[in-house]
């Protein structure tokens, strides 16, 4: 059969490398590595050391990762796929840099930064192929949503179309543009800075909106009323803020819904895995296919290299080090689940979860007690990551070991980044270096860290006796375990989501419900961990992009946005543009102040 001709690339493909040729895949990983990581790198260690949890760089990394693909048409979504994969492993080893800061909170000695990238770079190789290892269950057989993941390929797909391209690098870019002049602002003019204004904090609320942002002004106005009698009862210094408490109850009503929901997720998964079975093998494709036995290989090494490195560079005892190393592949499963079927991963919780088992087997050291923990709370983030970018290349049909390079690759950039983003912002920002936890930090309101802040809390708890901490964790989990019970109930029960869809009135209970009178413990305990001044910042662009996208909609000015991802709405990419802008001007202000010191 003879083959059909070749056609000449025509356009801007003409002066591009061919699809699939060394040039081809050093130009994504260059662009990925030189632009997308980065600026993903610093958008999530700022959100970490600022509020305190990050977004990861998907979606912002697919969008502009689609400039360079564009003029190879629908050919191109593969090449996107393969820079956001690099550019979100940066991202997600960038926002690790909190782990340094949690040592200068707790006054360790400085460890030198090849050791910890060394040690950061083989947790997150470790957790890459941990991830990788259930892809064939969580992806192929149960089949699991993964919002983002299904949103990233929805967005690679739909970028194929030029005008789509521009009109979402024009929202990005105008975001980015007013981030960038407020965050300058905020830094430099000592009456905005004053007020506590952040523009990432903003962002972060209109992507989220109103019904995650509201409850956790509520909680931190109760917990802000509350404070007097907890005073009383001798669970809260006079003077000290409410989160100081607040943390450790915010963390328990947080626990004590994971248990609801990891029992739920348990039985959803088996129940997903017993109908998912195939009765006939069938073929896997050939961008399906992975080496199992070199997969377990990978696993086995970097799972050693975590142990070795933990244990004779930075000498931390073996017994720890492993017991850090076997929980991993229970806890990446757990929280890989829950990222499937609720987008939340939850890493700072395998981070607490891990400081209370290791304690339970005889930890005393608050040192140790952080480097282990800190395994898993890479390993969770990594491997998420990469069960998410799995579900994109799934819905794409993605070359998987390929997509496996790219971030392997990220993650070894990632983590040496990590150490230098962490060096820059706590040289240039010194009150990042102060212990929020154990004293209120003058000047600290744009810099919650409430990352930070539940480590060391968890941390602290190992050495310190005060049996109020423990009364408020308790009281913290009843919350939680009741909360969710009753939101389980009524949300599933058929009577009310009749009620919920079938008029305003419903919708408005529902919302109400939500936002104010029984919230989620994901959504509240947010208004534990940080000041008061920050969630009004945090509950504002909430209720501004609700606010936004309930007019648009009402008034029919965004048919266009319709057919579009929920990560591609307008107030979505405006907020994600504010998040980078924000982060950019916090950096480019700090590398100034550290040059100037140094020259």
């Amino acid at each position: 059969m003879q083959s059909a001709p070749s056609v000449a690339p025509t356009g801007m493909r003409r002066f591009l490398p061919a699809i699939g040729s060394p040039a081809y895949h050093l130009m994504l990983a260059v662009v990925a590595i030189c632009i997308l990581g980065p600026l993903g790198g610093i958008s999530a260690a700022f959100m970490n050391f600022s509020i305190g949890f990050f977004i990861g760089g998907q979606v912002l990394a697919g969008i502009l990762g689609s400039v360079v693909t564009l003029p190879y048409g629908a050919e191109g979504k593969h090449g996107a796929n393969y820079m956001q994969t690099m550019a979100a492993s940066v991202a997600s080893m960038c926002g690790m840099a909190v782990l340094i800061q949690a040592r200068h909170w707790m006054g360790l000695p400085e460890v030198p930064g090849w050791q910890m990238a060394m040690f950061y770079g083989c947790i997150g190789m470790f957790g890459g192929g941990v991830g990788m290892l259930y892809t064939p269950v969580l992806v192929d057989r149960m089949q699991l949503s993964y919002p983002s993941g299904f949103a990233v390929a929805n967005i690679l797909r739909a970028l194929t179309d030029p005008q789509l391209l521009r009109r979402s690098i024009a929202k990005l870019g105008g975001g980015m543009a007013l981030g960038y002049g407020v965050g300058l602002a905020s830094f430099k003019v000592a009456v905005i800075g004053t007020t506590g204004l952040s523009a990432s904090t903003v962002g972060a609320g209109m992507i989220v909106g109103a019904r995650i942002a509201v409850p956790a002004l509520v909680v931190a106005l109760a917990g802000h009323m509350a404070s007097p009698y907890l005073v009383s009862i001798g669970w809260l210094e006079a003077g000290a803020p409410y989160r100081k408490i607040g943390f450790i109850i915010a963390l328990g009503t947080i626990l004590g819904a994971a248990l609801i929901d990891i029992g739920l997720i348990l039985w959803e998964a088996g129940r997903r895995f017993r109908a998912k079975q195939p009765v006939n093998p069938v073929p896997q494709e050939d961008w399906k296919r992975v080496n199992f036995w070199r997969l377990v290989l990978w696993v086995v090494c970097w799972g050693v290299a975590v142990v070795v490195v933990g244990h004779v560079v930075l000498g931390e005892p073996l017994r720890f080090l492993l017991i850090g190393v076997g929980l991993c592949f229970l806890f990446v499963l757990v929280n890989g689940i829950s990222l499937g079927i609720s987008d939340s991963n939850p890493i700072s919780s395998a981070f607490v979860l891990t400081v209370f088992i290791l304690a339970a087997l005889g930890l005393t050291s608050p040192g140790t007690g952080l480097m282990c923990a800190s395994i898993l709370l890479i390993a969770c983030s990594v491997g998420g990551d990469m069960q998410q970018d799995r579900s994109t290349g799934w819905r794409l049909g993605t070359n998987r070991v390929t997509q496996f390079r790219y971030q392997m690759i990220g993650i070894v950039f990632g983590a040496c980044f990590a150490v230098v983003l962490a060096k820059i912002f706590l040289q240039a920002y010194p009150v990042l270096t102060l212990d929020q936890f154990g004293h209120e930090v003058e000047g600290a309101q744009k810099w919650q860290s409430a990352m930070t802040y539940k480590f060391v809390g968890a941390l602290r708890g190992i050495t310190t006796h005060q049996p109020h901490i423990m009364k408020a964790l308790w009281l913290g989990i009843s919350i939680g375990l009741v909360t969710e019970v009753i939101r389980k109930l009524m949300k599933r029960n058929p009577r009310y989501q009749a009620f919920r869809d079938g008029s305003t009135t419903g919708r408005t209970t529902d919302f109400l419900l939500d936002a104010v009178f029984i919230p989620s413990p994901y959504a509240s305990s947010f208004g534990g961990f940080v000041e008061l001044v920050t969630v009004y910042w945090w509950t504002a662009g909430g209720v501004f992009g609700s606010l936004y996208d309930s007019f648009n909609k009402r008034n029919q000015k965004s048919a266009a946005d319709d057919a579009l991802p929920a990560d591609m709405s307008t107030m979505s990419l405006a907020g994600g543009g504010l998040i980078a802008g924000d982060s950019l001007a916090a950096l480019s202000v700090g590398i100034y102040g550290l040059l100037s010191t140094v020259l």
